[in-house]
């Protein structure tokens, strides 16, 4: 059974990275509503830390263990961009009223068919930031950098870029805050480290998880507490 509904789960993930990468903007219309229906069921814990974003928080199945004793939300669906998180913003971020966002995305945009530019990309980030300043001034937001990966290497000058401008803008507000993994994750022949990737190429395995909760773990429970 549970490897059936692990199987009908990659099924909805692919059909929906396939949908919203050729611009259906109902692509995971599906996945937040799985959400609401789990709100309902199991109401989340008031004042948690939340991660939104695409599917590498998605599949980071041992994401609450791995930041124990903070109190998360994972709320990763599917390829998601940052233009899928602001739609769905009022549904899955503004009602939790979290203590802090960490927020993955951008990897999405910047993709086949057709990659979003680097200054794309930060303005979908900047209207994410100001949603979020208009209705939850008080929640930090921190962005961790679009990572390298061997699947989607040939578009990592946009990647970069769009790091390096979101950064930038970090440094402008005290609520904002930048946590980049770039140099982990980048090999001894300056490429992406295959070994901390699944046999996609894309998405973090063990090893690359691991990775992610040395870096980010850290830096939430300074700046958070428990």
């Amino acid at each position: 059974m549970k490897l059936w509904i692990s199987f009908k789960k990659w099924l909805e993930l692919i059909s929906g990275t396939i949908r919203s990468l050729f611009g259906d903007p109902e692509a995971w219309e599906s996945s937040i509503r799985q959400f609401e229906v789990q709100d309902k069921r199991q109401p989340p814990t008031p004042g948690s830390i939340l991660f939104v974003g695409s599917s590498t928080f998605t599949l980071w199945k041992t994401l609450e263990k791995d930041m124990s004793p903070l109190k998360i939300i994972n709320r990763g669906f599917g390829g998601s961009k940052i233009t899928d998180i602001v739609r769905y913003s009022d549904r899955i971020v503004i009602p939790y009223n979290p203590k802090a966002i960490v927020l993955f995305a951008g990897t999405n945009d910047i993709a086949w068919p057709k990659p979003a530019t680097a200054q794309e990309v930060y303005q979908a980030y900047l209207t994410f930031t100001r949603q979020i300043s208009d209705l939850l001034p008080a929640t930090p937001i921190y962005y961790v950098a679009i990572t390298p990966t061997p699947a989607r290497w040939k578009y990592w000058e946009i990647a970069n870029e769009t790091n390096r401008l979101i950064q930038q803008h970090s440094r402008t507000d005290d609520r904002l805050h930048f946590i980049d993994l770039t140099a982990r994750f980048i090999g001894p022949d300056g490429k992406p480290d295959r070994k901390l990737y699944r046999m996609d190429g894309l998405h973090p395995n063990q090893r690359g998880y691991a990775v992610w909760t040395e870096t980010i773990k850290p830096i939430l429970e300074v700046d958070l507490g428990s």
